[in-house]
């Protein structure tokens, strides 16, 4: 069956809203065309047969777009199935409007071998929703010791290599990993952070944690590895990719890297691009995360490095954790947030809703430029192009309400916050896998 999704508004090429209609056929975009547009189908050397069936999908005028990429989630599976199950984490990011996810390894066990990647593949593949991509561990069980199997891993799967939440603390260790990755065209993503810094601490230096008596994390524990990771890259002609950037120091090393032509990218979230340390309003471990809110000076550099490109795409880096975790406080719960169902809702009514950036902007950190920078065909809405599309309600204003989740976490910052731009509706090779209970 052919489907139709009628009255698009759709963003063209200058970043104006064109009403069109998307003519979807066997799991890919067979047509975009005028909303009052007619259009032709021939099979079998037949014009337009009448026995052909279209289901139509009148989304009124909402916004369509190429379904959303993140390339930085954990969905905990296996072995933290209490946290996140694969299914779960996929049905939350549809949700979010999320059709493709790049899950990271600190799993138990930890994704460092085939088996396990296979696991997520077959667990991803089961659960039917978003397109999982398996990253694969650096070294074995993520203890910095020694390399992974990456040719076996990536003959299973694997889209790259990372030990994301720790970062590898041998300089030579990661050099080999490059040098290894480079040989075989994939990329290296890197949590940067010296642990020799950050040992015991829970929150950014700064005020915040002078008030409370907390040790802090310090910028340098990230931008010194950024920084290492750099000349690494230099050397070895690796992609080098940083995690979740969050100081003014890291953005300006990547920006001078890219300058001279390293081949650097790198990503930010949300939670770094509107909150700051001076924002966190108690112990509340719900805004406790890793890179910690650092200070406004940090956040605007995040955001200016996002225009000018120096940040290539936004993540969520969501990472669900239990109620009763989380609950143990500042300095003993584990360090994360969820992100994939506020993600959109929270850029577009803090950036563009107030002017600050353009929709077509939001739309490209968060599909074309994650496409682009992993090699993904994927984040276009374009004739021949994978259905992959989300469909955008821009006028409807709600709260966010963790109780209504789809993920299992309920680990967010952002509750009460009165957001516009939720997705209502997510295709995934043409297939509808979520769609808002208010449109029926």
């Amino acid at each position: 069956m052919l489907q139709m999704i009628k009255n698009a508004s759709v963003l063209n090429k200058a970043g104006e809203l064109e009403q069109k209609n998307i003519l979807i056929s066997e799991g890919k975009i067979l047509s975009i065309h005028d909303a009052e547009e007619g259009f032709v189908l021939t099979f079998d050397n037949e014009t337009n047969p009448s026995d052909v069936n279209i289901e139509e999908i009148d989304v009124e005028g909402k916004l369509v777009v190429p379904g959303l990429i993140d390339m930085h989630v954990h969905l905990r599976e296996p072995g933290f199935e209490h946290k996140e199950t694969i299914e779960s984490g996929s049905r939350s990011a549809v949700k979010g409007g999320f059709t493709t996810i790049a899950c990271m390894p600190n799993t138990r066990p930890v994704t460092d071998d085939p088996e396990t990647v296979q696991l997520v593949l077959d667990k991803a593949k089961e659960a039917d929703l978003a397109k999982v991509l398996p990253y694969a561990a650096i070294t074995v069980n993520e203890l910095g010791r020694d390399l992974t199997d990456f040719d076996a891993l990536k003959a299973a799967g694997a889209i790259g290599f990372t030990d994301d939440g720790v970062g590898v603390q041998s300089a030579q260790m990661m050099k080999d990993a490059m040098k290894k990755a480079a040989a075989m065209d994939m990329p290296v993503i890197a949590h940067c952070e010296d642990n020799s810094l950050v040992e015991g601490a829970c929150v950014a230096e700064g005020a915040f944690a002078e008030k409370h008596g907390l040790k802090g994390i310090p910028n340098e524990s990230e931008a010194i590895h950024v920084g290492r990771d750099i000349l690494l890259a230099e050397a070895t002609g690796v992609h080098y990719h940083v995690c979740h950037v969050s100081t003014e120091q890291s953005v300006r090393l990547i920006r001078e890297a890219k300058k001279i032509g390293i081949k650097v990218t790198a990503e930010v979230c949300p939670h770094h691009l509107i909150l700051a340390d001076e924002d966190i309003p108690s112990l509340d471990a719900n805004w406790k995360m890793n890179p910690p809110l650092r200070s406004r000076r940090d956040v605007e550099a995040c955001i200016e490095g996002l225009e000018d490109g120096t940040i290539d795409i936004i993540v969520t880096d969501h990472a669900p954790h239990s109620e009763e975790e989380k609950a143990k406080g500042m300095e003993l719960a584990p360090f994360g947030i969820v992100g994939f169902e506020t993600a959109f809702p929270l850029l577009y009514t803090k950036f563009v809703a107030t002017g600050k950036w353009s929709l077509s902007f939001l739309v490209e950190k968060m599909t074309t430029e994650p496409a682009r920078v992993f090699r993904l065909d994927t984040g276009r809405l374009e004739e021949g192009a994978p259905a992959d599309i989300t469909v955008i309600d821009l006028t409807t204003e709600r709260a966010v309400d963790p109780t209504e989740f789809a993920t299992k976490g309920r680990n967010t910052p952002f509750t009460g916050w009165e957001l516009t731009g939720w997705p209502v509706m997510t295709f995934v090779d043409g297939k509808k896998v979520y769609s808002d209970p208010a449109l029926s």
